[in-house]
């Protein structure tokens, strides 16, 4: 980050950033451009804002578009509020043939939301459809808050989801 340009990051994510850099070579530092959004979303709420992806952008010398192209690649980051709790539910051939779709169908239903949409309490986002958590031998799945589980029924999901805070 140049010297004379203040960052629109907050300090605990440019810590964050700071402690990550070593990690990557030194004249290199745009590739922690995922963890950068990842720790900036999390201090956030759960989404990016353009401030914050310009912030990400600047403290790496890199391009916004450069970031903006990332953020809006990968499927763990958004860009818009979503809710507290992000849940993926794996719709792809192995969850499907042993019950992905029913199980996102009684999660929407339990839920009072579709696929993509947050409750209007802002307590839980289910993901658009993913394409595959790699948790095929655990079939049928779904990931809440990056905590893999496996194995489920439509009414095991649904219990989970209610004891979310």
């Amino acid at each position: 980050m140049s010297e004379n340009q203040p960052s629109t990051l907050p300090h605990e994510v440019i810590e964050a950033i700071e402690k990550r850099l070593p990690n990557y070579p030194e004249n290199q530092k745009q590739s922690a451009v995922l963890y950068a959004l990842h720790a900036a979303q999390h201090a956030q709420g759960g989404y990016l804002t353009k401030e914050l992806m310009d912030g990400v952008a600047l403290f790496l010398g890199m391009a916004p578009v450069a970031v903006y192209e990332v953020a809006s690649f990968y499927s763990m980051l958004s860009t818009a509020p979503v809710g507290r709790h992000s849940i993926s539910v794996c719709t792809n051939i192995s969850c499907m043939l042993r019950g992905g779709e029913a199980l996102l169908e009684a999660l929407e239903q339990h839920l009072g939301i579709r696929a993509g949409q947050s409750t209007p309490d802002g307590r839980i986002y289910l993901k658009l459809e993913e394409e595959c958590l790699a948790a095929c031998c655990g079939a049928p799945m779904m990931m809440v808050d990056h905590v893999y589980h496996e194995n489920l029924t439509p009414q095991q999901a649904c219990a989970i989801v209610d004891g979310l805070e």
